[in-house]
């Protein structure tokens, strides 16, 4: 088992999640090791950068890593798809928590979680609330909430709310579902459309062979976004939010955000222990898979999550 990735099916509420168990090279199934739940972007999956960069790097540094797929979405169960609730985005984590402490050979005391983009501000969310995570790493960390409510909602949360009312009436009545595509088809679509780096980087990204993947979809039921307005990953932080945590970001600053998100989280957290770590020159989209981005981040991330969870026993 030493060094592979084991796929594996979670039970939560009346599905299963997908997910990958990414394992150290030396592994030893005698042994107890220290965990870490790494979540995927919003319209990513496993495979991509929670996964196969971030994932694999933690395994390669001696911790027992399960990157999963959210529910609605990936190779994840439940219907309707491409769902994406914050809410239930975070019930993930605690279900995966759940079946980790299974695990005889993880340290149920020694469970951490890490997320990219908008799974980094659910990472953060899911740490203010369930207690069994002892730390918490946010990549280029982004609030889909305060997402929902302005960019993606044309910053008309109101009006975004009445047509996402209208649409799912339509479908209830058995209209199709509205399937909204969250990037243009093309980068240079992409690059007519905007200089913002992020969407630009994004399509790159997620439209290329880069960052494509089967389960990759990067798309929304737009008639369920509703529950994303009201939302907000860091409501309550300053007093629920008590773990360590690091969040990482470039210092080039997109339009989705994760530059002001990390430092509004980093001022706001009643955390004792909390870094912020700004790398120049990096973009939101180097932090996914650009290597001197990516290893410049684990520098930081590393000792972090070994301060906090420690070695195998």
């Amino acid at each position: 088992m030493s060094g592979t990735i084991k796929p594996t099916q979670i039970p939560n509420i009346a599905w299963e999640t997908a997910a990958d168990i990414y394992f150290p090279s030396d592994f030893d199934e005698k042994k107890k090791y220290p965990a870490v739940v790494s979540a995927h972007p919003i319209g990513s999956c496993k495979e991509q950068t929670s996964g196969n960069v971030y994932g694999k790097a933690l395994a390669e540094a001696g911790f027992v890593v399960v990157a999963f797929d959210a529910s609605f979405q990936g190779a994840s169960g439940g219907a309707p798809r491409f769902v994406e609730n914050p809410e239930l985005r975070v019930s993930d984590f605690r279900y995966v928590v759940d079946y980790i402490q299974t695990l005889p050979y993880v340290d149920a005391e020694r469970i951490g979680v890490l997320g990219i983009c908008g799974g980094g501000g659910y990472a953060i969310n899911a740490t203010m609330t369930d207690y069994r995570f002892k730390c918490c790493v946010g990549i280029t960390a982004c609030n889909f909430g305060r997402l929902a409510r302005e960019s993606f909602a044309g910053f008309d949360p109101v009006g975004s709310l009445e047509k996402m009312a209208k649409q799912r009436t339509l479908e209830a009545q058995g209209a199709d579902r509205f399937v909204i595509n969250y990037l243009p088809s093309t980068v240079e679509e992409a690059k007519k459309m905007t200089t913002d780096p992020d969407l630009v980087e994004a399509t790159e990204y997620y439209k290329t062979k880069r960052g494509q993947a089967p389960c990759g979809a990067t798309s929304g039921l737009f008639s369920f976004n509703s529950a994303a307005v009201a939302w907000d990953a860091f409501s309550h932080a300053e007093v629920l939010m008590t773990r360590p945590f690091l969040v990482v970001v470039g210092d080039v600053p997109g339009g989705f955000g994760a530059y002001r998100d990390a430092h509004e989280i980093h001022g706001r957290a009643a955390s004792k222990e909390k870094q912020l770590v700004v790398l120049p020159g990096v973009t939101h989209y180097m932090l996914y898979d650009e290597p001197k981005a990516v290893k410049a981040a684990l520098d930081s991330v590393l000792p972090f999550l070994k301060k906090h969870l420690g070695d195998a026993k």
